[in-house]
């Protein structure tokens, strides 16, 4: 599912749709352009600050580059557009629940650069069963995208065995899916990408 228009909250009932069936929806210009380019100059401003991302939880934290290979910063409040975009996803949360009871309680998310050829192996967010992560979300950052750079998002099937669908990461593009149900991968870039990474969530 595939919509382009200027103001999130104008997709409200498209998404809560695609959510529904078949699980995930791609949304073109999703946030006003002023605030999309203060995260763009925001995410170049705090590049030196980002911090390699590793894999596992906890005891099993661990960096390992033959899986993922991003540099990330969680978003906190405090800067404009950051608040504005997490007031936005908030708003979002408020809306889903409404339409689907999905039961989301809080929104969690990171600034996300990748250097060129940095990569994210196929992996899930979440696993059916588990309280945590339930919606998965990117919003990309990248002016004037070249579409031949690659750093495709690939969506697959339940089952991780066929590809459903490629996103490239255009500037102003939002992505969300199920966490538990979609497998995916982020596929090498010839240039350096950047995006926002978050995870609605469920109680435990």
């Amino acid at each position: 599912m595939h919509y382009a228009r200027p103001l999130l909250q104008d997709n409200y009932d498209e998404i809560a749709d695609a959510i529904a069936g078949p699980g995930f929806i791609i949304l073109d210009a999703a946030f006003p352009q002023q605030l999309t380019l203060g995260l763009v100059d925001l995410i170049a401003a705090r590049e030196s600050l980002l911090k390699r991302a590793g894999i596992g939880r906890e005891g099993d934290y661990q960096l390992d580059d033959s899986v993922r290979g991003d540099a990330i910063q969680w978003l906190e409040p405090g800067a404009e557009p950051v608040t504005e975009f997490l007031s936005a996803m908030d708003k979002l949360r408020q809306a889903l629940n409404e339409r689907l009871y999905l039961g989301l309680f809080d929104y969690e998310a990171h600034f996300a650069s990748y250097t060129p050829g940095a990569f994210y192996k196929k992996h899930r967010d979440a696993f059916r069963g588990k309280p945590g992560r339930k919606l998965s979300s990117v919003f990309y950052l990248n002016p004037d995208w070249d579409l031949a750079a690659g750093g495709e998002l690939v969506l697959y099937d339940e089952a991780g065995e066929q590809e459903l669908t490629r996103v490239a990461p255009e500037c102003g593009r939002l992505v969300l899916f199920l966490s538990e149900d979609f497998p995916h991968e982020v596929l090498p870039a010839r240039k350096s990408r950047q995006s926002i990474a978050g995870w609605f969530r469920i109680k435990s």
